[in-house]
């Protein structure tokens, strides 16, 4: 085990209270909304954004890479950036900076610059989600720890259920650019709520000079070309492109020498055999898992409804908000009065639950769903996004050893950041390939001079001779064309459904392997019943 130094100093150790614990709050529940509402604006709007920017499909894929590798790219490295720097240091100036750039990209027709102000706007972006985590910890009273997390974990299912409907309402109603320009507005608010909620802090002249910049720059980097690697792969055609390839070998090499350099230096930044503790590994892979099951909210929901429905964002994003961000609402305040009193994996269970039973349900699939049969869907993942990453980060932290914070921090922003994002890339290479496997199979039946094919096709050609009978068969041929593709695109969207299933059972099954956290700030007190017989037989709530 590395030993603990002032290089690790641990964002878990308290710092000062904040002097307006409201301000602080506000400062987390602000940095919430701006990092993962600019990632779902970014995915979900990104074909009005290639036409606004006149960019073609390559170019428009570009930009959302650099955006959200960026992110990967700093994310790891924020706790440890906060600790040596002061929160207001690393949230205070960069929301000023996001908020110029913000200002200036609508304006940008150079490909080149807008690149360029793209990484730069992830850079500052990504650090907004890790340090408003260390807010709470660092700086909130105790008793608001809870309540503060729960803003913190219900931060993606909002997000992803909201920003379909945002992305509409902005492009239709406001203009597209106000994809950028609601952060002009959110973050110096933002960098006003963390100068007043967090207290000075002195840059710590110790922790710099023991600095892992090695460490943080290695992993940063593996990870985040690893993700670009993946993202573009599903365009590219992975290792058939140079490119790709490239970006996975070189991410790898960069993740090995990340692993080679922590062994190897006096003072470790981020050790892997902080993942050795039993339940932070296990949380992390089930973190990992969950961020996989998210797909089904941030991918296949509303991109069926798109795909197979037509919908636009805004159509589909009704649904999203009434059955998914609503019940969140009431649901939150559920968990919290269960991590209060019970152990957190039982509340842990019933979101994987939910997650489990709502891709089991999306296998029933077929091309005639619409808003309406999604409505079950939603609403228990709306359970599985507020019963799930609250008491994952409960779990995490009551398992963490604060002497070697830093390292948790890091492990679990690359899990939290890269899964989703690289989940995202997989699951669109998951639905490509499942949909052109079925579009072979089906294509097998429709053999050329067959009765039926024949009779379909006239039948197609009859519809469209008042439209000219020259063009009939051709029309006729395409439209049967796109009756096969439909049918291949829902099968693989109920493939698709299968596979988050089975990734849900699979957490459920780490659950179980987790035991019960140690006596600490965050562990449950029974009531009722339960509590008068703790008092009866002289239990303490540490044995609880």
């Amino acid at each position: 085990m590395a030993e603990r130094s002032s290089a690790d100093p641990g964002p878990i150790s308290r710092g000062g209270i904040a002097p307006q614990p409201m301000f602080a709050v506000g400062a987390v529940l602000l940095g919430c909304f701006l990092a993962n509402f600019d990632s779902r604006l970014t995915s979900v709007g990104l074909p009005d954004l290639r036409g606004a920017f006149s960019l073609g499909f390559d170019e428009g894929a570009w930009l959302s890479t650099a955006s959200i590798g960026s992110q990967i790219f700093i994310a790891p490295s924020v706790a440890w950036l906060a600790t040596a720097f002061g929160l207001r240091r690393v949230l205070g100036i960069p929301c000023l900076l996001y908020a110029l750039i913000s200002l200036v990209t609508p304006f940008v027709r150079d490909y080149s610059t807008l690149i360029a102000l793209s990484i730069a706007h992830g850079l500052l972006l990504g650090t907004f989600v890790p340090a408003t985590l260390m807010i709470i910890i660092r700086n909130l009273p105790m008793r608001w720890w809870l309540p503060a997390i729960s803003l913190y974990a219900i931060r993606v299912g909002f997000a992803l259920d909201a920003g379909t409907s945002l992305v509409g309402f902005y492009v239709e109603h406001l203009g597209w650019q106000w994809l950028y320009w609601q952060d002009v507005l959110v973050a110096p608010l933002m960098g006003l709520m963390v100068y007043l909620g967090t207290p000075h802090e002195a840059v710590n002249p110790e922790v710099v000079r023991d600095a892992d910049w090695g460490g943080m720059l290695l992993l940063g980097a593996g990870v985040s070309m690893i993700y670009a690697g993946l993202d573009q792969g599903n365009r590219l055609d992975w290792l058939g492109s140079g490119t790709v390839a490239a970006l996975l070998i070189a991410g790898a090499l960069l993740c090995l020498g990340f692993l080679i350099n922590e062994m190897m230096v006096r003072r470790p930044w981020a050790h892997v055999s902080v993942l050795f503790s039993r339940n932070v590994g296990l949380a992390v892979l089930v973190i990992l898992f969950y961020t996989l099951a998210n797909q089904s909210n941030a991918s296949l929901v509303p991109n069926f409804l798109a795909t197979v429905g037509l919908l636009r964002p805004e159509e589909s994003g009704v649904l999203l908000v009434q059955y998914g961000v609503l019940p969140m609402l009431v649901l939150v305040p559920v968990s919290i009065f269960l991590l209060r009193h019970f152990d957190p994996r039982l509340a842990l269970i019933t979101g994987l639950s939910a997650f489990a039973t709502a891709n089991l349900l999306g296998t029933q699939l077929t091309h005639d769903w619409a808003p309406g049969d999604f409505i079950t869907i939603v609403m228990l993942l709306s359970v599985g996004q507020a019963f799930s990453l609250l008491p994952l980060i409960i779990i995490l932290l009551s398992n963490s050893d604060p002497a070697r914070a830093t390292a948790s921090a890091a492990y679990i922003q690359v899990t939290r950041l890269g899964g989703a994002e690289i989940g995202t890339a997989l699951m669109g290479t998951w639905l490509r390939v499942r949909e052109q496997i079925h579009s072979n199979f089906l294509g097998q039946h429709l053999e050329n001079g067959s009765a039926d094919v024949g009779r379909i096709l006239g039948q197609f050609a009859h519809g469209f001779a008042g439209r000219g009978a020259a063009t009939a068969s051709a029309r006729a041929l395409g439209e049967l064309s796109a009756l096969v593709q439909r049918e291949a695109n829902v099968l693989a969207y109920i493939d698709g459904f299968w596979l988050i299933f089975w990734i849900a059972i699979l957490a459920l099954g780490l659950v179980t392997l987790m035991t019960r956290a140690p006596p600490g700030p965050f562990t449950p007190a029974p009531f009722g019943m339960a509590q008068a017989l703790m008092r009866r037989f002289g239990w303490s709530r540490s044995r609880w």
